[in-house]
């Protein structure tokens, strides 16, 4: 039988139930030295990992990675709590000074308890003194630039259709279908919610309520904080696998994507929408909403989702990089769709 996490809520922690609102940087890392370190679903993450090891091999960064990195935060059953602070959900700045500023009893703690689990080199002992930490923070950020930010368009792109598709289903099936719906690795029998783990564990929120954060580069089985003192927390995958970006057919032209009502359709799918939604943001029939999101979809700039008895859409990582970039405005004649 494998092991399981079971999460117990109480009704305040119904109501105190929160989906992060963009990517955990630290959270996102971790993952990606995960990914480097085993095969499982490498065919998902396939242009990611290749790209990843030209930056690293033969390197000074990789090499630190290597040294550094991989010891501290290997893929086993625990990992030091104090690496993915809850501060790094406000951006990797704020992370990085909460890695440097933890109190030197809760590393060394920490680092004591992930001797026991996987070992560590002896250098990590020196973690306790903050130089050693700002040296670490150092290499972790040089990491993230390297390895994470080139990515950081798709990452949230994926994130962002996320929020929109739980969004939709509370408001579709309320707090029992988003539990319900997270992921296969867990079940919602409430009022304890079963998670594929490690290790067999119990969590109980007391009415600190719980973090859901999806995490791009999480694969198959969730993560928690080992400390069960911490504010609760629960890094999950997308449900959908990652497919390899779109590419557009070949008589598919981005000046057909450029009409005054494609493009506020484009921008209405931003942060997910319906097709009803998308019809009345437009002040067109379903049927002609209908029409815009599928050539829309067609030229790889959005993606389409069944939720309940709707269609949900949201926009692939190359949609959010068209609206972020500048298009030159050409004068827009009457009829132009």
């Amino acid at each position: 039988m494998s092991a399981v996490l079971r999460i117990h809520f109480t009704p305040q922690d119904l109501t105190r139930l929160h989906l992060a609102s963009g990517p955990d940087p630290l959270w996102e890392l971790v993952c990606t030295l995960h990914r480097l370190q085993t095969t499982q679903g490498r065919w998902a993450y396939a242009d990611w990992h290749q790209g990843a090891r030209a930056t690293l091999v033969g390197t000074p960064l990789g090499a630190a990675v290597r040294r550094l990195l991989v010891p501290l935060l290997p893929r086993a059953r625990y990992l030091p709590d104090f690496l993915t602070p809850d501060e790094s959900a406000d951006g990797l700045d704020r992370g990085l000074a909460a890695v440097v500023d933890t109190p030197p009893d809760r590393v060394a703690r920490e680092l004591s308890l992930l001797r026991g689990s996987s070992g560590v080199p002896a250098w990590a002992a020196r973690l306790v003194e903050r130089p050693a930490r700002e040296e670490l923070a150092k290499v972790l950020r040089a990491y993230y630039d390297a390895v994470v930010a080139p990515h950081h368009d798709r990452i949230h792109a994926e994130l962002t259709g996320e929020r929109a598709l739980r969004a939709h289903e509370v408001l579709a099936t309320g707090v029992d279908g988003l539990l319900s719906g997270l992921s296969p690795a867990m079940r919602w029998c409430p009022p304890v919610l079963h998670v594929d783990y490690v290790e067999d564990r119990d969590l109980h929120l007391d009415g600190r309520g719980l973090r859901l954060v999806p995490t791009y580069f999480c694969w198959q089985s969730p993560v928690s904080m080992a400390d069960p003192q911490l504010r609760p927390v629960l890094i999950y995958p997308l449900r959908y696998k990652r497919q390899p970006a779109p590419v557009r057919p070949a008589d598919a032209s981005l000046a057909a994507l450029l009409g005054r009502t494609r493009a506020a359709a484009l921008r209405g799918i931003a942060s997910g929408a319906t097709t009803s939604e998308l019809a009345r943001g437009l002040g067109v029939s379903p049927a002609t909403a209908t029409h815009h999101a599928t050539v829309l979809r067609d030229s790889g700039l959005t993606t389409s989702h069944r939720v309940g008895n709707t269609v949900l859409h949201t926009l692939t990582p190359l949609g959010a990089a068209l609206l972020r970039r500048p298009v030159p405005t050409a004068p827009v004649s009457p009829g132009t769709p």
